[in-house]
């Protein structure tokens, strides 16, 4: 076993290193941008540049790249090595200020949603000093942000740090307002929980749906799932064990604090939370554990699916977002201490973020609407696609005494007392985990529920910040303004409760009662991508980017295509495996039975006709039957995939096709295969089913 506190963080060019490697005043200057945000002095960067070079070619390096986040939702690397010709065949190893600072990358083939033509291919990457380099697979990897060569962003990162500079900003107003001038900076913190299925990698090999689209586009349920509760924490199995060990080992060593691991709900899933980290920290050590998730099941004969919906009628796969406010001296802003009713600083900011989801509800949604996350949402422990927020019996009796203008009476969580003398009695979470809200108080942060699993997680944390840092801005404009603060104060927190107690709920989200109660209540639901999207650039929201320095209207519509585009895509493919599947492997295989069952009717009719047939026959017709309504089934496919292909250009109308003709006609064809299957010899059926895939991560079948 390895020494963990001597490998955490080794392939990580982070503060102790810099400590190290850095003259005094270097190091000072480059601490002061990382921790307080502040513009790098460019003339530090050669020293920086040259130090980081020799300690990646000490960590093995030979190359260095500029590793950011496209409109794709991965990540996209491009290599250079160190050497640098000096004459007479020979070379020197070597990295500038100006290389380490800013890179270009021909940009022609990344989306843009129309941000830039063709022949404005040129786009740029720009150093990220707040998340620390590393090494990996022999390449020092620099994280950037991206950007057109007419600086609009063509990533991620780039509006999330303005998102946490917004942030920060509006934060420090509304501290100030309450004598705090011993913060300097507030920067919002994420751990994301990442679940994941772990397959075997031959059976995946079989399939062509896995290979092409991440999830099971046909496959009946086996005679055995997650009914018995039993794979939910159970132990771990040897080769999973094995595999989660070196999981475990290349994230610490990359500065991960890889925390938590246990087996999920279903067979073959299973989860990883990581600690807290700042926010843009943490979308990059997210996005490198999925990446090293995938990397390493190869190791073990495994395949890692990361797919919201990899398999139909088990739980799916999220990616709990946890959110809280930090200060650099150590607080956690969401910590309500021991009476919530009195701690004024708390209220003003739970009331700011109940604020900003009620207001922002759209976008939150917008924010994790991807197609796989809709055959997610509302299903097996997943949330509704309605947004609302849980806090808690205790926060829910606070905030109805506010809204009433009555003293609040606190009552006594209590003690939970197990009744077994050898362990301790401890007290009840007054904020009790209910997995089927979207987005719930969790004791000193928020939990996010309904972000996919296979997403990049700064666009929900792009939303969450911006919209909390203009309620900030709003509460911060009202409060300096007043006369009398105490007062105003009061005034301001009922008054917010009061407007937006609709988005409060700590019932069953799954309930049709619910869905009824929102609808009344003017809460939004939407059940799909596209109709998400639709609301993306929305006057309010558009007014909510610009104004706060997050993205130009330009961006946000790029964003808009971008997302529409993708996910026809996604359905484009999905759609055309099917038919692939469909015609060339299931329907021959399941017709070559049928041909075995005709011609053992017959012989045993040659051989005697008082030999009972009834089950061929039946099977025959029955099969017969199938297979005829799974071609008219496909047929319809096929042509409601050729009139979405002839909306291309129309990103919109596009999206739209494929969500209400063709995925329709997909469940269609699913449903009529999927009965196939029940009644095919398992000898004939061309592909490993659920059975084998969610309970063999070894052998063939």
């Amino acid at each position: 076993m390895k020494n963990i506190p001597e490998i955490f963080g080794c392939m990580v060019f982070g503060d102790d290193v810099m400590r190290e490697r850095l003259p005094r005043e270097v190091y000072k200057s480059l601490s002061k941008t990382i921790e307080r945000g502040t513009a790098l002095d460019p003339s530090i960067a050669d020293c920086v540049a040259n130090a980081m070079k020799d300690w990646a070619i000490e960590k093995g390096a030979t190359h260095y790249t500029h590793w950011f986040q496209p409109l794709t939702g991965v990540t996209a690397e491009k290599h250079d090595a160190f050497i640098s010709p000096v004459g007479h065949g020979r070379i020197i190893m070597e990295m500038s200020g100006k290389e380490l600072i800013q890179g270009e990358a021909d940009a022609s083939s990344f989306p843009s949603g129309g941000l830039r033509a063709t022949f404005e291919a040129r786009g740029y990457t720009a150093w990220d000093p707040a998340s620390y380099a590393f090494v990996k697979d022999g390449s020092l990897y620099i994280p950037t942000a991206f950007c057109s060569w007419s600086g609009e962003a063509l990533d991620t990162k780039t509006p999330l740090l303005r998102s946490m500079d917004a942030l920060n900003r509006e934060s420090l107003r509304i501290l100030r307002l309450f004598g705090d001038t011993e913060t300097k900076r507030v920067t919002s913190t994420v751990g994301a929980e990442q679940e994941y299925f772990l397959i075997s990698r031959t059976l995946r090999n079989q399939r062509k749906d896995l290979l092409f689209t991440g999830r099971t586009l046909f496959g009946a349920p086996a005679p055995k799932g997650q009914e018995m509760d039993d794979h939910y924490y159970g132990p771990l199995k040897a080769q999973v064990v094995e595999y989660m060990k070196e999981l475990d080992e290349a994230l610490w060593m990359l500065g991960i604090d890889a925390k938590t691991k246990h087996n999920e709900a279903a067979p073959a899933q299973h989860e990883l939370a990581p600690i807290y980290a700042p926010t843009n920290n943490a979308v990059d050590h997210n996005l490198l554990i999925m990446d090293e998730m995938k990397r390493l099941a190869a190791h073990h004969d495994l395949v890692c699916l990361l797919h919201e919906k990899p398999f139909e009628g088990v739980n799916g796969s999220g990616k709990h977002n946890n959110w809280s406010l930090s200060t650099d001296t150590g607080k956690n802003l969401l910590d309500h201490g021991k009476t919530p009713a009195e701690n004024r600083k708390f209220l003003l900011i739970l009331a700011a973020v109940v604020k900003a989801v009620d207001d922002y509800q759209d976008l939150m949604r917008v924010s994790v609407a991807t197609a796989g996350n809709d055959h997610r949402l509302g299903g097996n422990e997943a949330p509704p696609a309605i947004v609302s927020i849980f806090v808690g019996d205790e926060l829910s009796d606070v905030i109805r005494a506010i809204v009433d203008g009555k003293t609040y009476a606190a009552h006594d969580a209590g003690t939970m007392n197990l009744g077994i003398p050898t362990l301790p009695s401890f007290r009840r979470d007054t904020t009790d985990r209910n997995r089927t809200s979207p987005f719930a108080f969790t004791g000193n942060k928020f939990e996010f529920r309904m972000v996919g699993s296979a997403q990049n997680i700064a666009l929900p944390n792009i939303i969450l910040n911006t919209a909390v840092a203009e309620v900030f801005s709003q509460f911060a404009d009202r409060l300096e303004a007043a006369d009398d603060f105490d007062s105003e104060l009061a005034a301001l927190i009922r008054e917010t409760f009061t407007a937006h107690e609709r988005i409060l709920f700590n019932g069953n989200g799954y309930s049709d009662e619910w869905r009824e109660e929102a609808a009344r209540r003017g809460l939004l639901n939407l059940r799909t991508a596209p109709e998400s999207y639709a609301l993306f650039d929305a006057p309010k929201n558009l007014d909510l980017f610009v104004k706060n320095n997050i993205m130009s209207e330009a961006e946000v519509r790029s964003r808009k295509e971008i997302l529409l585009e993708g996910y026809a895509k996604t359905v484009n493919i999905e759609a055309l495996t099917m038919i692939e599947m469909a015609e060339r492997d299931i329907l021959p295989a399941v017709e070559n039975y049928v041909a075995l069952l005709a011609s053992t009717a017959v012989n045993k009719k040659t051989i005697g006709p008082h030999i009972p047939t009834r089950l061929e026959e039946k099977q025959l017709i029955e099969l017969s039957e199938g297979m005829e309504r799974a071609y008219e089934a496909l047929e319809t496919l096929k042509v409601a995939d050729r009139e979405a292909v002839a909306l291309m250009g129309d990103a919109t109308r596009l999206a739209d096709a494929y969500c209400n003709r063709v995925i329709p006609a997909m469940e269609t064809l699913r449903r009529e295969v999927d009965a196939l299957e029940t009644k095919t010899s398992s000898e004939f059926w061309p592909i490993p089913t659920y059975a084998y895939l969610m309970f063999r991560q070894k052998g063939k079948i």
